[in-house]
Protein backbone atom coordinates (compact mmCIF):
# COMPACT_ATOMS: atom_id res chain seq x y z
CA UNK A 1 0.00 0.00 0.00
CA UNK A 2 1.26 3.36 -0.84
CA UNK A 3 2.35 5.47 2.10
CA UNK A 4 0.64 9.28 1.98
CA UNK A 5 1.81 10.06 5.61
CA UNK A 6 4.18 13.21 4.80
CA UNK A 7 2.48 13.85 0.88
CA UNK A 8 1.76 17.46 0.40
CA UNK A 9 -1.01 17.03 -1.71
CA UNK A 10 -3.40 15.52 0.79
CA UNK A 11 -6.48 16.86 2.73
CA UNK A 12 -9.04 14.46 4.58
CA UNK A 13 -11.13 14.49 1.22
CA UNK A 14 -8.51 13.65 -1.04
CA UNK A 15 -7.52 10.96 1.88
CA UNK A 16 -11.25 9.48 2.08
CA UNK A 17 -11.31 9.76 -1.68
CA UNK A 18 -7.97 7.63 -1.78
CA UNK A 19 -9.62 4.94 0.96
CA UNK A 20 -12.41 4.52 -1.19
CA UNK A 21 -10.63 4.03 -4.37
CA UNK A 22 -8.54 0.97 -3.27
CA UNK A 23 -11.31 -0.74 -1.48
CA UNK A 24 -13.19 -0.31 -4.72
CA UNK A 25 -9.80 -1.71 -6.84
CA UNK A 26 -9.77 -4.88 -4.38
CA UNK A 27 -12.93 -5.19 -5.52
CA UNK A 28 -13.18 -4.72 -9.10
CA UNK A 29 -9.72 -4.71 -10.40
CA UNK A 30 -6.84 -6.26 -8.79
CA UNK A 31 -9.17 -9.94 -8.80
CA UNK A 32 -8.68 -9.70 -13.00
CA UNK A 33 -5.89 -8.45 -13.92
CA UNK A 34 -4.53 -11.71 -14.84
CA UNK A 35 -7.18 -12.24 -17.03
CA UNK A 36 -7.38 -8.99 -18.87
CA UNK A 37 -3.36 -9.74 -19.02
CA UNK A 38 -4.42 -13.13 -20.58
CA UNK A 39 -7.09 -11.67 -23.16
CA UNK A 40 -4.99 -8.45 -24.00
CA UNK A 41 -7.78 -6.15 -23.35
CA UNK A 42 -9.37 -5.03 -20.16
CA UNK A 43 -13.29 -5.79 -20.07
CA UNK A 44 -15.67 -2.93 -21.20
CA UNK A 45 -17.60 -4.15 -17.49
CA UNK A 46 -14.55 -2.25 -15.50
CA UNK A 47 -15.13 0.96 -17.62
CA UNK A 48 -18.22 1.07 -16.65
CA UNK A 49 -18.07 0.24 -12.96
CA UNK A 50 -15.12 3.03 -12.89
CA UNK A 51 -17.99 5.38 -14.57
CA UNK A 52 -21.03 4.23 -11.87
CA UNK A 53 -18.69 4.61 -9.02
CA UNK A 54 -17.02 8.25 -9.87
CA UNK A 55 -14.17 7.11 -10.97
CA UNK A 56 -13.53 8.09 -14.64
CA UNK A 57 -12.83 11.71 -15.41
CA UNK A 58 -13.21 13.51 -12.00
CA UNK A 59 -12.49 16.74 -13.77
CA UNK A 60 -15.29 17.16 -16.02
CA UNK A 61 -17.62 19.62 -14.35
CA UNK A 62 -20.67 18.52 -12.63
CA UNK A 63 -23.04 20.07 -15.61
CA UNK A 64 -21.63 17.34 -17.71
CA UNK A 65 -21.89 14.46 -15.61
CA UNK A 66 -18.60 15.00 -13.78
CA UNK A 67 -16.97 15.60 -10.31
CA UNK A 68 -15.82 19.00 -10.95
CA UNK A 69 -12.40 18.36 -8.77
CA UNK A 70 -9.21 19.38 -9.40
CA UNK A 71 -6.17 17.39 -10.46
CA UNK A 72 -5.19 15.94 -7.43
CA UNK A 73 -7.91 13.62 -7.30
CA UNK A 74 -6.70 12.34 -11.19
CA UNK A 75 -3.09 12.05 -9.64
CA UNK A 76 -4.51 9.94 -6.43
CA UNK A 77 -6.71 7.67 -9.31
CA UNK A 78 -3.31 7.32 -11.10
CA UNK A 79 -0.78 6.66 -8.67
CA UNK A 80 -3.25 3.71 -6.65
CA UNK A 81 -4.31 2.54 -10.19
CA UNK A 82 -0.78 1.97 -10.89
CA UNK A 83 0.40 0.54 -7.78
CA UNK A 84 -2.36 -1.84 -8.02
CA UNK A 85 -0.76 -2.79 -11.27
CA UNK A 86 -2.48 -1.21 -13.88
CA UNK A 87 -1.23 -0.14 -17.55
CA UNK A 88 -2.34 3.28 -19.09
CA UNK A 89 -5.10 2.70 -20.33
CA UNK A 90 -7.76 4.03 -18.09
CA UNK A 91 -5.66 6.62 -17.09
CA UNK A 92 -5.70 7.69 -21.12
CA UNK A 93 -9.10 8.31 -20.64
CA UNK A 94 -9.32 10.26 -17.47
CA UNK A 95 -5.66 12.37 -17.74
CA UNK A 96 -5.57 12.91 -21.61
CA UNK A 97 -7.91 12.60 -24.06
CA UNK A 98 -10.55 14.08 -21.78
CA UNK A 99 -8.52 17.30 -21.28
CA UNK A 100 -9.41 17.92 -25.54
CA UNK A 101 -12.15 17.45 -25.00
CA UNK A 102 -12.52 19.60 -22.26
CA UNK A 103 -10.61 22.17 -23.42
CA UNK A 104 -11.48 22.48 -27.11
CA UNK A 105 -14.16 20.96 -27.80
CA UNK A 106 -17.15 22.98 -29.20
CA UNK A 107 -20.24 23.59 -26.59
CA UNK A 108 -22.14 20.51 -28.61
CA UNK A 109 -18.91 18.59 -28.44
CA UNK A 110 -18.74 18.26 -24.54
CA UNK A 111 -22.64 18.16 -24.21
CA UNK A 112 -22.66 14.91 -25.99
CA UNK A 113 -19.10 13.52 -25.35
CA UNK A 114 -18.09 14.64 -21.94
CA UNK A 115 -21.17 12.34 -20.10
CA UNK A 116 -20.60 9.83 -22.21
CA UNK A 117 -16.66 9.53 -21.21
CA UNK A 118 -17.67 10.26 -17.45
CA UNK A 119 -20.04 7.11 -17.63
CA UNK A 120 -17.49 4.57 -19.37
CA UNK A 121 -19.98 4.63 -21.99
CA UNK A 122 -17.95 5.93 -24.36
CA UNK A 123 -13.87 5.06 -24.26
CA UNK A 124 -11.64 7.90 -26.22
CA UNK A 125 -8.36 7.13 -27.56
CA UNK A 126 -6.39 9.78 -29.44
CA UNK A 127 -4.10 8.69 -32.41
CA UNK A 128 -0.91 10.53 -32.90
CA UNK A 129 1.89 7.92 -33.93
CA UNK A 130 1.89 6.75 -37.43
CA UNK A 131 4.58 3.93 -38.88
CA UNK A 132 6.71 7.20 -40.03
CA UNK A 133 6.38 9.50 -36.98
CA UNK A 134 6.24 9.21 -33.49
CA UNK A 135 7.78 11.31 -31.13
CA UNK A 136 8.09 14.29 -34.13
CA UNK A 137 4.82 15.10 -34.56
CA UNK A 138 5.46 17.42 -37.60
CA UNK A 139 5.81 14.33 -39.60
CA UNK A 140 1.95 13.22 -39.64
CA UNK A 141 0.81 12.32 -42.92
CA UNK A 142 -2.45 11.34 -42.31
CA UNK A 143 -4.80 13.53 -43.77
CA UNK A 144 -8.53 15.10 -43.67
CA UNK A 145 -9.63 17.24 -46.68
CA UNK A 146 -12.67 19.41 -46.77
CA UNK A 147 -15.09 18.74 -48.90
CA UNK A 148 -18.24 20.99 -48.73
CA UNK A 149 -19.55 20.42 -45.37
CA UNK A 150 -17.30 17.46 -44.35
CA UNK A 151 -13.22 16.42 -43.81
CA UNK A 152 -12.12 13.14 -45.69
CA UNK A 153 -9.61 11.35 -43.26
CA UNK A 154 -7.08 9.00 -45.28
CA UNK A 155 -3.95 7.56 -43.24
CA UNK A 156 -3.36 5.09 -41.03
CA UNK A 157 -1.84 4.95 -36.95
CA UNK A 158 0.13 3.18 -34.95
CA UNK A 159 0.89 1.80 -31.27
CA UNK A 160 -2.79 3.09 -29.98
CA UNK A 161 -3.76 2.65 -26.56
CA UNK A 162 -7.44 1.74 -26.75
CA UNK A 163 -7.09 0.86 -30.24
CA UNK A 164 -9.40 -1.98 -29.68
CA UNK A 165 -11.80 -0.64 -26.92
CA UNK A 166 -12.69 3.19 -28.66
CA UNK A 167 -15.17 4.01 -29.53
CA UNK A 168 -13.92 8.00 -30.49
CA UNK A 169 -10.74 8.31 -31.65
CA UNK A 170 -9.08 11.61 -31.55
CA UNK A 171 -7.20 11.63 -34.92
CA UNK A 172 -4.17 13.71 -35.29
CA UNK A 173 -4.65 15.02 -38.92
CA UNK A 174 -3.05 17.90 -41.49
CA UNK A 175 -6.07 19.98 -42.71
CA UNK A 176 -3.12 21.89 -44.90
CA UNK A 177 0.14 19.63 -45.57
CA UNK A 178 2.55 22.59 -46.58
CA UNK A 179 2.20 24.25 -43.29
CA UNK A 180 3.68 21.05 -42.00
CA UNK A 181 2.96 21.19 -37.63
CA UNK A 182 0.63 24.55 -38.95
CA UNK A 183 -1.20 23.11 -40.78
CA UNK A 184 -2.34 19.87 -38.25
CA UNK A 185 -5.92 19.64 -36.92
CA UNK A 186 -7.37 17.46 -34.63
CA UNK A 187 -10.63 15.69 -36.17
CA UNK A 188 -13.17 13.19 -33.98
CA UNK A 189 -14.01 9.85 -35.46
CA UNK A 190 -16.25 7.72 -34.45
CA UNK A 191 -15.62 4.11 -34.73
CA UNK A 192 -18.51 3.42 -36.66
CA UNK A 193 -18.12 5.37 -39.43
CA UNK A 194 -17.43 3.65 -43.34
CA UNK A 195 -13.65 3.34 -44.31
CA UNK A 196 -12.52 3.05 -40.59
CA UNK A 197 -11.00 -0.29 -39.54
CA UNK A 198 -9.01 -1.77 -36.53
CA UNK A 199 -5.72 -3.62 -37.17
CA UNK A 200 -4.73 -6.31 -34.67
CA UNK A 201 -4.00 -5.68 -31.44
CA UNK A 202 -0.17 -5.74 -31.17
CA UNK A 203 1.70 -8.40 -29.08
CA UNK A 204 3.82 -5.62 -26.86
CA UNK A 205 6.54 -6.69 -24.57
CA UNK A 206 4.76 -5.28 -21.49
CA UNK A 207 1.55 -3.63 -20.25
CA UNK A 208 -0.32 -7.01 -21.70
CA UNK A 209 -3.77 -6.10 -20.79
CA UNK A 210 -3.41 -2.39 -22.71
CA UNK A 211 -5.03 -3.00 -26.21
CA UNK A 212 -2.71 -1.36 -28.04
CA UNK A 213 -3.42 -1.13 -31.94
CA UNK A 214 -3.00 -0.35 -35.68
CA UNK A 215 -5.78 1.89 -36.91
CA UNK A 216 -6.85 2.71 -40.90
CA UNK A 217 -8.54 5.43 -42.23
CA UNK A 218 -10.05 5.23 -45.98
CA UNK A 219 -11.71 8.16 -46.90
CA UNK A 220 -13.66 7.94 -43.70
CA UNK A 221 -15.75 10.77 -44.15
CA UNK A 222 -17.43 12.72 -41.14
CA UNK A 223 -18.83 16.24 -41.13
CA UNK A 224 -17.33 19.37 -40.51
CA UNK A 225 -18.45 19.58 -36.67
CA UNK A 226 -16.24 16.45 -35.97
CA UNK A 227 -13.35 19.46 -35.99
CA UNK A 228 -12.09 19.58 -32.21
CA UNK A 229 -10.64 23.02 -31.47
CA UNK A 230 -9.71 25.49 -34.48
CA UNK A 231 -8.62 24.19 -37.91
CA UNK A 232 -4.58 24.09 -38.26
CA UNK A 233 -3.88 24.87 -34.69
CA UNK A 234 -3.88 21.30 -33.25
CA UNK A 235 -0.06 21.50 -33.01
CA UNK A 236 -0.79 24.22 -30.75
CA UNK A 237 -3.60 21.99 -28.57
CA UNK A 238 -1.12 19.33 -28.61
CA UNK A 239 1.26 20.90 -27.19
CA UNK A 240 -0.53 22.63 -24.44
CA UNK A 241 -2.05 19.18 -23.43
CA UNK A 242 1.46 17.64 -23.59
CA UNK A 243 2.03 18.99 -19.87
CA UNK A 244 -0.67 17.36 -18.24
CA UNK A 245 0.32 14.02 -20.49
CA UNK A 246 3.60 13.80 -19.55
CA UNK A 247 2.72 14.90 -15.62
CA UNK A 248 0.63 12.03 -15.81
CA UNK A 249 3.63 9.69 -16.84
CA UNK A 250 5.84 11.00 -14.28
CA UNK A 251 2.87 9.83 -11.64
CA UNK A 252 2.51 6.50 -13.47
CA UNK A 253 6.23 6.20 -13.21
CA UNK A 254 6.94 6.81 -9.80
CA UNK A 255 4.22 4.86 -8.52
CA UNK A 256 4.98 2.06 -10.37
CA UNK A 257 9.21 2.44 -8.68
CA UNK A 258 7.54 2.40 -5.24
CA UNK A 259 5.96 -0.53 -6.43
CA UNK A 260 8.92 -2.10 -7.44
CA UNK A 261 10.58 -0.79 -4.25
CA UNK A 262 8.54 -2.10 -1.68
CA UNK A 263 8.50 -6.00 -3.81
CA UNK A 264 11.73 -5.94 -3.59
CA UNK A 265 12.20 -4.86 0.45
CA UNK A 266 9.52 -7.97 0.95
CA UNK A 267 11.32 -10.35 -0.81
CA UNK A 268 14.71 -9.64 0.58
CA UNK A 269 13.31 -10.05 3.79
CA UNK A 270 11.48 -13.06 3.78
CA UNK A 271 14.33 -14.44 1.30
CA UNK A 272 17.47 -16.88 2.89
CA UNK A 273 20.88 -17.14 1.41
CA UNK A 274 24.22 -18.12 3.25
CA UNK A 275 21.84 -19.02 6.48
CA UNK A 276 20.50 -15.47 6.72
CA UNK A 277 18.07 -12.88 5.18
CA UNK A 278 18.98 -11.65 1.64
CA UNK A 279 18.44 -8.12 3.85
CA UNK A 280 21.13 -8.77 6.34
CA UNK A 281 23.72 -8.57 3.84
CA UNK A 282 25.50 -5.31 3.36
CA UNK A 283 25.18 -4.84 -0.29
CA UNK A 284 21.27 -5.37 -0.07
CA UNK A 285 20.86 -3.05 2.50
CA UNK A 286 23.45 0.05 0.72
CA UNK A 287 21.16 -0.44 -2.53
CA UNK A 288 17.53 -0.33 -1.17
CA UNK A 289 19.13 2.96 0.74
CA UNK A 290 20.06 4.00 -2.47
CA UNK A 291 16.58 3.45 -4.00
CA UNK A 292 14.50 4.96 -1.27
CA UNK A 293 16.47 8.25 -1.36
CA UNK A 294 15.54 8.51 -4.63
CA UNK A 295 11.99 7.54 -4.23
CA UNK A 296 11.80 9.89 -1.45
CA UNK A 297 13.01 12.62 -3.56
CA UNK A 298 10.76 11.63 -6.67
CA UNK A 299 7.86 12.49 -4.66
CA UNK A 300 8.58 15.56 -2.91
CA UNK A 301 9.27 17.02 -6.56
CA UNK A 302 5.47 14.68 -7.92
CA UNK A 303 3.91 16.95 -5.22
CA UNK A 304 5.86 19.75 -6.02
CA UNK A 305 4.95 18.72 -9.80
CA UNK A 306 0.93 18.48 -9.06
CA UNK A 307 0.66 21.64 -7.07
CA UNK A 308 1.82 23.95 -9.59
CA UNK A 309 -0.27 22.12 -12.79
CA UNK A 310 -2.99 22.68 -10.40
CA UNK A 311 -2.35 26.31 -9.85
CA UNK A 312 -1.81 26.35 -13.77
CA UNK A 313 1.78 27.23 -13.77
CA UNK A 314 3.33 24.21 -14.25
CA UNK A 315 5.31 24.83 -17.88
CA UNK A 316 5.94 22.46 -21.00
CA UNK A 317 9.91 22.45 -19.87
CA UNK A 318 8.96 21.88 -16.00
CA UNK A 319 6.51 18.85 -17.17
CA UNK A 320 9.36 17.37 -19.99
CA UNK A 321 12.01 17.20 -17.18
CA UNK A 322 9.85 15.52 -14.81
CA UNK A 323 8.87 12.87 -17.11
CA UNK A 324 12.81 12.47 -17.84
CA UNK A 325 13.79 11.89 -14.28
CA UNK A 326 11.04 10.07 -13.26
CA UNK A 327 10.56 7.52 -15.96
CA UNK A 328 14.45 6.99 -16.02
CA UNK A 329 14.51 6.77 -12.40
CA UNK A 330 11.52 4.11 -12.40
CA UNK A 331 13.84 2.01 -14.56
CA UNK A 332 16.78 2.35 -12.78
CA UNK A 333 14.76 1.41 -9.77
CA UNK A 334 12.80 -1.42 -11.39
CA UNK A 335 15.86 -3.35 -12.35
CA UNK A 336 18.08 -2.91 -9.27
CA UNK A 337 14.38 -3.92 -7.79
CA UNK A 338 14.50 -7.43 -10.41
CA UNK A 339 18.01 -7.60 -9.87
CA UNK A 340 17.55 -8.05 -5.77
CA UNK A 341 15.26 -11.18 -6.27
CA UNK A 342 17.51 -13.11 -8.10
CA UNK A 343 16.59 -15.94 -10.31
CA UNK A 344 12.89 -15.22 -9.18
CA UNK A 345 12.64 -12.15 -11.08
CA UNK A 346 12.59 -13.57 -14.15
CA UNK A 347 10.03 -15.31 -12.99
CA UNK A 348 6.45 -14.60 -14.10
CA UNK A 349 4.76 -15.22 -11.19
CA UNK A 350 6.54 -12.80 -9.07
CA UNK A 351 4.96 -9.02 -9.18
CA UNK A 352 8.53 -7.87 -10.04
CA UNK A 353 8.28 -9.21 -13.54
CA UNK A 354 5.12 -7.68 -15.22
CA UNK A 355 6.17 -4.38 -13.15
CA UNK A 356 9.76 -4.44 -15.01
CA UNK A 357 7.91 -5.27 -18.40
CA UNK A 358 5.17 -2.32 -17.76
CA UNK A 359 8.06 -0.51 -16.97
CA UNK A 360 9.94 0.24 -19.75
CA UNK A 361 7.78 1.77 -22.42
CA UNK A 362 7.31 4.92 -20.12
CA UNK A 363 10.51 6.13 -21.40
CA UNK A 364 9.26 6.08 -25.10
CA UNK A 365 5.70 6.94 -25.17
CA UNK A 366 4.84 10.75 -24.30
CA UNK A 367 7.89 11.78 -25.48
CA UNK A 368 11.18 9.56 -26.04
CA UNK A 369 13.40 10.64 -23.23
CA UNK A 370 15.95 11.65 -26.22
CA UNK A 371 13.21 14.28 -27.31
CA UNK A 372 12.48 15.23 -24.03
CA UNK A 373 16.52 16.02 -23.56
CA UNK A 374 16.00 17.89 -26.68
CA UNK A 375 12.64 19.92 -25.59
CA UNK A 376 14.42 21.00 -22.25
CA UNK A 377 17.36 21.97 -23.75
CA UNK A 378 15.71 24.68 -25.44
CA UNK A 379 14.59 26.42 -22.48
CA UNK A 380 17.86 26.33 -21.12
Amino acid sequence: MLQTDTRTTGDASLDMFRDQFRKFLEREFIPHVPRWEEQGIVDRSFWLKMGEAGYLCPSVPEEYGGLGLDFRYNAVLNEELTYAGSTDTVTLQTDITVGYMQNHGSDEQKAHWLPRMVSGETIVAIAMTEPGAGSDLQGVRTTAVRDGGDYIVNGSKTYITNGQNADLIIVVAKTNPQEGARGTSLILVEADRPGFARGRNLDKIGQFASDTSELFFDDVRVPATNLLGAENRGFVALMNELVQERLSISITAQAAAQRAFDEAVAFTKERTAFGQKVFQFQSTRFTLADLAAKLQIGWAHIDWAINRHVEGKLTPAEASAAKLWHTETQWEIMDAALQLHGGAGYMNEYAIAKLWRDARVRRIYGGTSEIMKELLSRSI
